[in-house]
């Protein structure tokens, strides 16, 4: 069921109506983050409380038990120019605490609730075309925190990759950028809630284009997997990249791979796990 929401920041009033009692306080900050440009970290929810206490991320918003059309009041700055964002990123823990997703065994990906979330991405999320699909091309997605370089937020992502000529190159067919508010919150038993990428998002848009059979994505955290782990290639981390940038030969043998597999009619058969087992053997003959 539909809870529409009233949120009031800076001066004006934003209309929340594409989220459920199911979603939680973490999604509703994400889809401000699309409204306001404030970031989930940075925002405080005045007046949302369970048992007399500020509400939690993983909070459903049915358990606060929320009128239709409730006003709560947002709290929070947005970067205003890159300058504050272009700094060394911060520390990142998320690397060092990842998880395998075979040591989570839990079936989140035709979970009904998680795939409700992944059509309202679809019907809501806006994708601004850089280069349009091609008909009868694979698909590539790329993680960019820590595999195409270091790892901050978005506007320094969207700078960078300006600066890189990735967004700009006529030789490159990069079709879109995705935000965080395209990824989505699934419950895991003993990790609790947790955002991961799903690639549904992008086969529900671009469905004559891309699915499960043309798709690979590379990412250093596996727990990004969950909802589409036959499809997923966890990588080396790019970290440190001022002490290592001359070592790290990662995606120069990943090229080699996605040219190998690029010759397959689909990617169902593939266990991207064992890629360089793939590659040395295609290799030998």
């Amino acid at each position: 069921m539909a809870l529409p929401i009233i949120v009031k920041w800076g001066g004006q009033e934003y209309s929340v109506t594409t989220l459920s009692e199911d979603d939680t306080v973490l999604d509703l900050k994400q889809f401000l983050k699309t409204l306001t440009g404030v970031l989930p970290e940075r925002q405080k929810l005045l007046g949302l409380k369970v048992k007399g206490k500020p509400a939690e991320n993983d909070v459903k918003l049915g358990a606060l038990k929320l009128k239709p059309n409730t006003k709560i009041m947002m709290m929070g700055t947005r970067e205003e120019s890159l300058e504050d964002v272009l700094g060394p990123p911060p520390d990142n823990d998320d690397v060092v605490n990842d998880f395998d997703i075979e040591d989570e065994v839990v079936e989140v990906e035709n979970r009904e609730e998680n795939l409700l979330k992944i059509s309202r991405r679809v019907k809501e999320y806006k994708v601004e075309i850089l280069n349009p699909p091609r008909e009868g091309k694979k698909l590539l997605v790329l993680d960019v925190d820590y595999t195409l370089f270091a790892a901050t937020n978005m506007k320094w992502i969207e700078a960078k990759m300006k600066e890189l000529g990735v967004s700009t190159n006529a030789n490159y067919k990069i079709t879109f950028m995705l935000d965080s508010a395209a990824m989505i919150t699934v419950h895991t038993p003993r990790r609790g809630l947790i955002d991961v990428k799903p690639l549904g998002v992008i086969w529900g848009k671009f469905s004559e284009f891309y699915s499960k059979k043309n798709t690979i994505m590379f990412d250093d955290i596996g727990r990004n997997f969950l909802m589409n782990p036959q499809n997923g290639l966890k990588i080396r981390p790019f970290m440190k990249a001022h002490l290592n940038r001359d070592k790290d030969k990662e995606l120069l043998k990943l090229t080699q791979y996605l040219k190998e597999i690029a010759k397959l009619d689909d990617f169902l058969d593939l266990n991207h796990k064992y890629w360089e087992r793939y590659l040395s053997k295609k290799q030998g003959q």
